[in-house]
């Protein structure tokens, strides 16, 4: 959406409320205001009805948009704790360590229990995509469903609407978007329990949403079942791909009791230009050399170049090499986490950040603090690849339990 005009903003702004500033154009006054980062905007809010009335305006994206150069944009990271229909997510800003809220999505009475959803943004909306929830009309009612719900926040109204839902409803499937061409791709899924292992449900299909029309339209599938993957483009034009890796297909028991998930090793590329065709790279590691896909981010620093996919395992992350299909490991953890199944992995600004929930009080605090509900302490800690260098910040949480990050979704945005 191209920004709006300056005469448009004018007559916006003497809308909204004759004096901005005092003793200033309300032009020149907006232009000064739109330089304070995004994350305090809800906090200015409080000084007084116009500061309220010009942050909770339409414009202020735009003018952020059309002022400030595109690296001083603030880079945020949109968290969700948990269902979104019942708790509200929240923005977290590590340039200057502030926390914002957003509202939680359109409540349903039917569904409950949100979760295996992704979300991703696209320029400045925020997309909430399927996911595995209860729904109190099916029988059983211990067993998720797969949703094919789609809804959009759009941070210029500070709202949410609902989208065209998928033709197939899916959770923990691969996800990627092409903002230039409007689209979103998603791939496999299926729906299961966040603390159930191989149970629930497995699919192939893939689908793109075309962001213009609010319609899904679908595509070749996967060559075989496949949820828990991750994915990603590489190339632009005519070149442009659509990579998947790792997941889970099918499950086997141990000692003919516990279910346990069967891994994928290898790499599906489905050529774009060739009318989404798929093609097989092979498997990135030997039997026995790795049980599954760590953490997988994809940091796309230049445009012009491949993007850079990088993996969290246990402390150390790997950088994964396109040419060779393997990975390679880039570095360790200064400080490993104590349960490193609840990490944070996401790329963000061009640096990878890892986030953990800091260990420093005794048993006896710690209840202490639960009970007067003080929110936990994150440790976050940052690796910028072209540097090999590592730093951290501290700060604390809005929520009052530590973030359970193999649950918690996130992603990027810059606004």
């Amino acid at each position: 959406m191209a920004p709006p005009s300056s005469t448009t903003v004018t007559n916006q702004l003497q809308t909204l409320n004759p004096t901005i500033i005092p003793g200033l154009p309300n032009d020149l006054a907006a232009i000064i205001l739109v330089f304070v980062p995004y994350s305090h905007h809800s906090r200015l809010k409080s000084i007084c009805k116009s500061w309220k009335q010009f942050f909770s305006s339409k414009i202020i994206i735009s003018l952020r948009q059309k002022h400030l150069p595109p690296s001083t944009l603030s880079p945020l990271l949109c968290i969700f704790p948990q269902d979104p229909l019942i708790a509200s997510p929240y923005l977290f800003d590590p340039r200057n360590l502030a926390w914002s809220p957003l509202p939680p999505m359109p409540c349903n009475p039917h569904v409950y229990g949100l979760c295996n959803f992704t979300s991703i943004c696209i320029g400045s909306h925020l997309y909430v995509l399927g996911g595995s929830l209860f729904d109190t009309r099916s029988y059983p009612l211990d067993y998720p469903c797969p949703s094919s719900s789609a809804f959009r926040f759009d941070f210029g109204s500070s709202s949410w609407e609902t989208l065209a839902p998928m033709i197939n409803p899916r959770g923990s499937f691969a996800c990627a978007a092409a903002p230039n061409l409007d689209k979103i791709l998603v791939a496999g899924g299926g729906s299961r329990h966040t603390m159930f292992g191989a149970a629930g449900s497995r699919m192939s299909s893939v689908e793109m949403y075309d962001i213009r029309k609010d319609e899904w339209v679908p595509l070749d599938g996967l060559p075989r079942f496949r949820a828990g993957c991750v994915g990603f483009f590489v190339g632009n034009g005519e070149e442009r791909e659509f990579w998947v890796m790792g997941g889970y297909g099918e499950s086997r028991t141990v000692s003919g009791v516990f279910p346990v998930d069967q891994y994928y090793r290898d790499v599906l590329v489905m050529e774009m230009k060739n009318g989404g065709k798929w093609r097989e790279l092979g498997d990135m590691w030997e039997e026995g050399e790795r049980w599954k896909l760590g953490k997988i981010v994809v940091l796309e620093d230049v445009p012009s170049e491949p993007p850079a996919v990088f993996m969290l395992d246990r402390g150390d992350i790997f950088s994964y090499k396109m040419a060779s299909n393997s990975w390679v490991k880039e570095t360790s953890l200064p400080r490993k986490a104590s349960d490193e199944s609840s990490v944070g992995f996401v790329a963000l600004d061009g640096e990878l950040h890892v986030m953990t929930h800091l260990n420093v009080v005794k048993s006896k605090e710690c209840q202490r603090l639960r009970q007067q509900k003080r929110s936990a302490t994150m440790l976050v800690q940052i690796y910028h690849p072209r540097t090999k260098s590592w730093r951290s910040v501290t700060t604390r949480s809005p929520f009052h339990h530590p973030l359970d990050f193999k649950t918690a979704v996130m992603c990027t945005i810059r606004l």
